[in-house]
């Protein structure tokens, strides 16, 4: 057991490890603080009044912008999307709905019509016989 003294050879040590020292939770938080704008070199600085405010600030206009660009993106997209909708229904509708139209009237188009006045439901088939056997010769007309 010790007693007091005034006299010591050294001052006392302690011999301090952290119980719950987190490596990755340091190294995150100073990712943190880098993206708010808050870098290493500025620990070394002086504090000026206002630096925080205007790291945030900034921070939020620049976002601000990013949205805003998303935002008109995403209106001249629209835009597009509508030119192309009426091109499609001023150009492409009108064939279309005439096409269904014939069919339900059974009218056909005239190209069609060409190829139906060609064809005469009344002219005479030609039967061609399929009585001969193996060996036998076709006949030259067949051929």
């Amino acid at each position: 057991m010790g007693f007091f003294t005034p006299y010591k050879k050294h001052a006392n040590r302690f011999n301090y490890v952290p119980r719950y020292y987190d490596p990755e939770k340091e190294a995150r938080e100073q990712r943190r603080a880098e993206l708010r704008g808050e870098r290493a070199e500025d620990g070394e600085r002086e504090y000026q009044p206002g630096q925080y405010i205007r790291t945030q600030r900034e921070a939020r206009a620049a976002r601000r912008r990013s949205s805003d660009d998303q935002g008109r993106t995403r209106v001249l997209k629209m835009v597009v999307a509508a030119v192309l909708m009426l091109l499609f229904i001023y150009l492409l509708y009108p064939r279309l709905a005439d096409a269904v139209l014939r069919a339900r009237q059974g009218r056909v188009a005239p190209d069609v019509e060409k190829q139906f006045e060609e064809f005469n439901p009344y002219a005479p088939i030609v039967v061609v016989p399929n009585d001969y056997q193996e060996g036998d010769e076709i006949p030259e007309h067949y051929e």
